[in-house]
């Protein structure tokens, strides 16, 4: 079964992902977890949010660059270092999310086109466009996806 972004909601709603999300990087495994969320909202592919605990944390640094969701509020970034490779900005995490979005407190979400690869279950996640967005493309999500040039309007 096929879902089409234009049937998510806006503003986005978050719901348990039944796939498992898995994070490599260099060789390492990143984050591994049953227990990730999805973020659905209208023209985005799932972004998807692990649990701290389900990440190898001790490759998370805090950067600078901190961002502002109007639904889910503020989000911190990090950057991923694997041995002598940092990965600036590879994932975000929300630390006091805003109501309605307490599930992904704590959670990071990687952008799939920063890493080696991130899977769903075993299907490899094609990343959405551009470099704002994280969304998480696999066989069962339909577009056209915002991300991409010209669609910043959308």
């Amino acid at each position: 079964m096929t879902e089409s972004v234009w049937d998510y909601p806006r503003p986005p709603r978050v719901e348990p992902c039944s796939a498992a999300a898995r994070v490599e990087h260099a060789g390492r495994v990143v984050a591994d977890s049953p227990r990730a969320f999805r973020v659905l909202e209208t023209s985005h592919p799932p972004g998807i949010y692990i649990p701290g605990a389900d990440c190898d944390e001790t490759l998370l640094v805090p950067s600078s660059t901190v961002t502002v969701c109007e639904f889910k509020g503020v989000a911190s970034y990090v950057d991923l270092v694997v041995g002598d490779l940092l990965v600036a900005d590879a994932a975000w995490v929300y630390r006091e999310p805003r109501p309605g979005y307490e599930a992904i407190r704590d959670h990071y979400s990687f952008y799939p086109g920063r890493v080696d690869a991130a899977y769903l279950d075993d299907e490899l996640v094609t990343p959405q466009a551009g470099d704002f967005y994280g969304g998480w493309i696999t066989s069962g999500v339909t577009g056209p996806f915002k991300g991409g040039a010209g669609t910043r309007g959308w």
